[in-house]
């Protein structure tokens, strides 16, 4: 592996409309990688969300290969029960397993999902699914103490669903700082191959900014004293950047990516409300207050379909057979299912308009579906709305997140940029997420064949 050393910097949702473009000329680190590497939009996996995001990124698999399919998963057959994704989910081997099974030492800091921590090829953080300051968060065990030292207080995550946004921002910086100081610390301190690390203050700035500095957002603030909380963040990202580039060893290429990109959000669709009035979701009693939908008093015999919110619906249906009190039979499961997502299509938003719905079923989108799928993937305008789960609402649609607050959504479109040690690209190229494992693989000399990425142009 002598020289073959490789620096990936992961800005969790960094938007390359931002980068590329808006606070272009503020990023002058990230300005000089691109100019002088191979650099443009990275599509993201279905769904585009960090997780599964970048463990598609770094196995080269599906979401469905993975069996991950977001946060929380349903658990089997159940109505209420779910499980959250953790590093012990992950079945297939990352492109720093396979280093490291190569005789690589790898360094990996908030990669998700790392909790908990399980055994590298050399030195591994948690990420933001960390509970606590108390929990084990590194590998091997014993870094812990040497982090306490170099970063005392060190954050895995910060509350972002908050309207206190002032406390939130010196949370964010004070969290990033911690990250990168760690970075810089592990990068001088051992012997590595492959570094990696995900920054996912990106995307809590975002959730908690991106109204303020979005001209067309539906709840933009004019003169807000936020306006300009985006920009210094990402100029402060980029300082810490440069400031890696000037500790890094010679012969080291350079990889700044993101798992997906970010857009406005325009609300949020009940979904659960929009199938109880459809009939399709029946409740023995109306709740008095909003509740989620595992507190519903729902009629399960007599319920026909269910949903998830966040990003993206997942729906479920209540199959004979399949679940407890299963009410479709197997045979009229296709046609239902079809008919449902047809629905689903049509759905208006709160002016009358169509929406740019997309629905998928899981088969259709991966080779193979793992773990717990749901029936139905539903983006309400193409994720421009995010699904609220809950139910009890007056109205179908809302004007915020109804888990907090929250002024942004996911894009498919994140970024990259790879700058090669020792020769100039300068070039754009488009590409996808699965051709990030590939090109990592065979930058270190490993075989790649049994990927389906293409790899990045970088010759």
């Amino acid at each position: 592996m002598a020289g073959r050393r490789l620096l990936v910097v992961g800005l969790d949702c960094a938007a390359p409309q931002l980068v590329f473009e808006a606070f272009r000329d503020e990023l002058p680190h990230l300005r000089a990688l691109a100019s002088g590497g191979l650099w443009g939009v990275l599509h993201s996996c279905e769904p585009p969300i960090t997780i599964p995001a970048w463990m598609v990124m770094m196995t080269g698999r599906t979401p469905g290969e993975l069996g991950l399919y977001g946060f929380r998963h349903r658990r089997g057959p159940s109505y209420t029960d779910g499980w959250i994704a953790s590093s012990q989910t992950v079945r297939l081997p990352t492109y720093a397993d396979r280093l490291g099974v190569a005789g690589g030492r790898v360094i990996l800091v908030g990669v998700p999902p790392a909790y908990p921590p399980r055994p590298v090829a050399g030195w591994a953080i948690s990420c933001f699914l960390t509970p606590g300051p108390d929990s084990p968060s590194t590998y091997p065990a014993s870094l812990k103490d040497e982090i306490a030292r170099v970063v005392p207080g060190y954050r895995y995550d910060v509350e972002f669903r908050t309207d206190d946004r002032d406390r939130l921002l010196t949370e964010l910086y004070d969290m990033t700082d911690g990250h990168f100081r760690t970075v810089e610390h592990l990068m001088t301190t051992r012997p590595w191959d492959l570094l990696q690390c995900v920054e996912i203050g990106v995307d809590r700035l975002h959730h908690a900014f991106w109204k303020f500095w979005d001209l067309a957002h539906p709840a933009h603030e004019p003169g807000s004293r936020y306006a300009h909380a985006m920009r210094d963040y990402y100029r402060f990202v980029d300082g810490w950047i440069g400031r890696l580039l000037e500790r890094l060893p010679e012969r080291t290429d350079v990889l700044v990516v993101s798992d997906h990109g970010a857009k406005a959000m325009r609300g949020a669709f009940c979904v659960n409300q929009w199938l109880a009035a459809e009939g399709d979701l029946v409740l023995a009693r109306s709740p008095e207050a909003v509740v989620p939908i595992e507190q519903a008093n729902v009629d399960w015999a007599r319920t026909r379909a269910w949903g998830w919110g966040g990003y993206y619906a997942r729906i479920f249906l209540n199959v004979r057979g399949r679940e407890p009190q299963g009410l479709i039979a197997p045979a009229d499961y296709p046609r239902v299912r079809a008919e449902l997502a047809d629905r689903l299509r049509a759905v208006r938003d709160p002016q009358g308009r169509p929406m740019a719905t997309r629905v998928f079923t899981p088969e259709e989108l991966y080779p193979a579906c793992e773990g717990d799928p749901p029936d139905l993937m539903v983006y309400f305008d193409d994720l421009r709305w995010r699904s609220a789960g809950t139910i009890g609402h007056p109205s179908l649609y809302l004007a915020e997140n109804d888990t907090g607050p929250d002024d942004a959504v996911h894009a498919h479109e994140g970024l990259y940029i790879w700058h090669r040690s020792g020769r100039a690209i300068g070039r754009r190229a488009d590409a996808s997420i699965y051709d990030v494992a590939p090109s990592v693989l065979r930058h270190f000399g490993l075989d790649a064949a049994d990927l389906p990425g293409r790899g990045l142009e970088l010759d």
